[in-house]
């Protein structure tokens, strides 16, 4: 298992954190998701066999948001 905190831009409210972790729980191979609107913080427990953190990131950025970096 690999964990990874990503910076997210774009989210305004806890429902946009809550659609962001409902899109991640979804991928493959995601053990746990964590997002934080406060501080614009994706955390995520995934199998790199499973999934990347590229996939991640794409899913983000095709939900509306912007991946920033990683933490």
């Amino acid at each position: 298992m690999r964990s990874v905190t990503f910076k997210i831009e774009g989210m305004h409210c806890n429902a946009c954190a809550s659609r962001i972790k409902t899109l991640a729980e979804n991928l493959p191979g995601v053990q746990t998701v964590s997002v934080s609107f406060e501080q614009a913080k994706a955390r995520i427990l995934f199998d790199p066999q499973s999934v990347s953190e590229e996939r991640f990131a794409a899913l983000v950025n095709d939900a509306g948001f912007r991946v920033v970096g990683q933490e």
